[in-house]
């Protein structure tokens, strides 16, 4: 291996003293072993990956495995060769110990088991982000790195026991996580894992049982914890693993998502799953917003998506009178009570369009019992096989079943109801008149976002009808490709019988041929069709919900119904509720479903300077007294500006003049155009996000009441360095 000839550290002129051979020169060994350990084994992960993907595909659960293994190589593989030396994020020594450990994003091994690397996610990991002066967990010291492409441009030491102080170390003024708050901001979420906070740390390796709220204002972090927990939880938790059902991340809105998209990959995950709630629902990515705030209200219970049950009910009733189905060899009688027979053979938790083939087996298992009845007491025998195709072909019968159980489309159901009256009476008879009617609409099919938890409990309820179709073709392929194998078998057996093969061989090929796993092997899979899965359908063995504070009733039955365990993480802060949140977490949490809630709460502002909290505080305090506004632990210099909106121009070229990185967003003008380092938003849309500049344009025009405080609170707490207020001039 060739041995690393360039520095690890390129420490700028200002920090020439923590060059010091004596600081670092431990250092720069480690990252001689760490460089040649990176790339024996990328070559040997590159190998493994290969062995892999020409091993044979298999079958079930080996397929599954296969496949688990490929996804398991090629993220590791991915994560080596994005980071190369800056997997490691520091170093920890404990008291007494003269090594010290070093934590990087991956755990890793060199070839004499020499453990180079220990995992972030891993307990032994845990002093090294979990530390403090009053509670150290043993440790003497600790250094963190900050990486500047691939190369160190500073670092940190912290002595915790005066132990500490015998070891060489360059002690500053300042942490290594006040230092990074001063940087500039990106249009994606810059790298955190090396700053993690001790208050983060513990709720970042919580128990994933129950419920955990993760309550907190602007620039607590809530969202670093977020994120940080999911690639935790998946990796550290067996009861989350990919068979299990794995991690789905949700966020708020979709520029969130593109500002978060290099976090979980950044950190050796990638099998967390991301989305909003629209992505959760077909109809959702055109969905508008509801003009009515009363539908709104009307649409956003738990009550009214729980009426899809009886929705579907309606279309699961069997017939109250029988019939005569005519065969070609007799006639049949079929009852209600075979009906409700054949209609009680659907198994419990099924699909209505699933379980509809059970109805339909049963049926005919039922009519072909009676003929057989009626058979043996008239000596008619018809092979089964032939009456339960005819019967299943029976146009008087099909007509009937699909008259009693039909296939049913999730957006068909629901545009009942806002077209039918008396149809949402009956599944909904709580609502009075007037409320019934303030539901109805010209078009039933324009959905809005207040629709997609009554489209989403109706395609869970539903099943895909396309699926179930596609069952059926399959089953009918199958089918036809088992007729033609026996036609075959029959042809081999019988030429092996004229061929005079000796006994026992004979026997042999006989019993092969007629066995399942010819039957098996003969298959043509390429006739059947396939459907791509759904991968936000779940079930998940855990959800993260970041803003939760936003979701209705309505919107968390969505979740609810894809976390059967109840394992969430709910990150949001009560304060930043545009509809308003008068409730505790437990008392809104308990209603819509969930039980175990634990509350962890986050109270220090990393993020805001104390310049902008003292202008946005006010600002909610006037809409809600009782608003958890965290404490910032920094300050500026940069007091807030305020002037006319005719001032735009200029303040944007002076701040990018002065500033050859960083980010800044202009709140509040729509018709402003957003270059590469500008972003134009709502207040809506800027939750979740961070800019080094913020601009408001008219805040007060921003609403009235709790929603228009909260748009400016979230609005104004944005900034990381200043905050620019612009108003109309009469």
């Amino acid at each position: 291996m060739t041995p690393l000839t360039t520095s690890a550290f390129d420490l700028p002129d200002r920090l020439s003293a923590k060059a010091d051979p004596t600081l670092i020169a431990d250092d720069e060994r480690y990252f001689t072993a760490l460089a040649q350990c990176l790339e024996q084994s990328i070559a040997e992960v590159s190998d493994q990956l290969d062995a892999a993907r020409r091993a044979p595909g298999g079958l079930g659960r080996q397929a599954m495995d296969r496949d688990a293994e490929i996804h398991r190589l090629t993220a590791r593989l991915r994560t080596l060769r994005r980071f190369g030396l800056d997997l490691c994020l520091g170093h920890m020594v404990s008291a007494g110990d003269a090594e010290p450990v070093y934590i990087g994003r991956l755990g890793l091994t060199d070839s004499a088991g020499r453990r180079l690397l220990v995992d972030w996610r891993s307990p032994a990991a845990e002093p090294f982000f979990g530390a403090t002066h009053a509670r150290p967990m043993g440790l003497a010291s600790r250094r963190r790195y900050r990486w500047t492409r691939g190369r160190i441009s500073d670092y940190w030491d912290e002595v915790f026991t005066p132990d500490g102080l015998e070891r060489h170390a360059a002690l500053d003024d300042q942490s290594a996580f006040i230092a990074s708050l001063g940087s500039n901001r990106s249009p994606r979420m810059r790298d955190v894992l090396g700053t993690i906070q001790a208050d983060q740390d513990a709720i970042i390796r919580a128990s994933s049982r129950g419920a955990l709220v993760v309550d907190g204002g602007p620039g607590t972090g809530k969202t670093v914890v977020a994120l940080h927990r999911s690639a935790y939880l998946l990796h550290s938790d067996p009861r989350l693993g990919h068979r299990r059902g794995g991690v789905l991340f949700v966020g708020p809105h979709r520029p969130y998502l593109a500002y978060v998209a290099d976090v979980l990959p950044s950190l050796g995950e990638e099998g967390v799953q991301t989305c909003i709630l629209r992505d959760l629902v077909t109809e959702g990515a055109a969905a508008g917003v509801e003009a009515d705030p009363e539908v709104a209200r009307l649409k956003s219970s738990a009550e009214l998506v729980n009426a899809i049950e009886k929705a579907v009910r309606f279309y699961e009733e069997p017939p109250a009178k029988g019939m005569t189905v005519t065969t070609h060899w007799s006639d049949i009688w079929l009852s209600a009570h075979d009906w409700t027979a054949a209609f009680e053979a659907a198994e419990p938790g099924t699909p209505h369009n699933e379980a509809r083939d059970q109805v339909w087996e049963e049926l005919l298992t039922i009519l072909v019992d009676k003929h057989d009845d009626e058979a043996s007491a008239q000596d008619g025998d018809v092979p089964a096989h032939l009456l339960r195709r005819s019967l299943s072909q029976n146009r008087e019968l099909l007509t009937a079943f699909n008259r009693a159980w039909p296939l049913l489309e999730a957006s068909d159901l629901v545009g009942d109801l806002w077209s039918v009256p008396a149809y949402l009476r009956m599944c909904a008879p709580w609502l009075d008149r007037d409320e019934v009617h303030k539901l109805q609409r010209t078009d039933p099919q324009a959905w809005t976002v207040s629709d997609l938890p009554l489209l989403d409990a109706a395609r869970q309820r539903l099943g895909d009808p396309e699926t179930a179709r596609q069952k059926r073709r399959h089953k009918a392929v199958l089918a036809a490709q088992r007729e033609r194998m026996t036609q075959v078998v029959d042809n081999l057996i019988e030429a092996v019988s004229n061929s005079g093969a000796d006994g026992d061989d004979g026997e042999g090929l006989v019993t092969m041929l007629r066995g399942q796993d010819a039957q098996v092997s003969l298959v043509d899979e390429s006739e059947l069709s396939t459907i791509d899965p759904d991968l936000l359908a779940g079930p998940f063995a855990h959800i993260v919900v970041d803003e939760a504070q936003e979701l209705t009733d309505a919107e968390w039955q969505m979740l609810l119904l894809r976390c059967p365990s109840r394992s969430f993480t709910i990150v949001g802060d009560r304060a930043q509720a545009r509809h308003g949140f008068t409730e505790s977490w437990e008392e809104r949490l308990e209603r819509v479903g969930l039980n175990r809630i634990d509350m962890a709460s986050l109270t220090i502002n990393y993020r805001t300077p104390e310049e902008i909290m003292t202008e946005a505080e006010p600002v909610i305090r006037a809409a809600l007294p009782d608003a958890n506004v965290p404490t910032s632990i920094r300050s500026s210099g940069v007091p807030v500006a305020y002037g006319s909106v005719s001032d735009l121009d200029s303040v944007l070229a002076n701040w990018l003049a002065a500033h050859i990185e960083g980010t800044a967003c202009v709140i509040g003008a729509p018709t402003f155009r957003p270059t590469d380092r500008v972003q134009s938003l709502t207040p809506e849309l800027s939750k979740g996000l961070e800019f080094d500049l913020v601009v408001l344009i008219d805040p007060e025009e921003f609403g009235e009441g709790i929603s228009g405080a909260v748009d400016r609170y979230v609005a104004m707490t944005r900034a990381t360095q200043q905050l620019v207020i612009l108003t109309s001039t009469s």
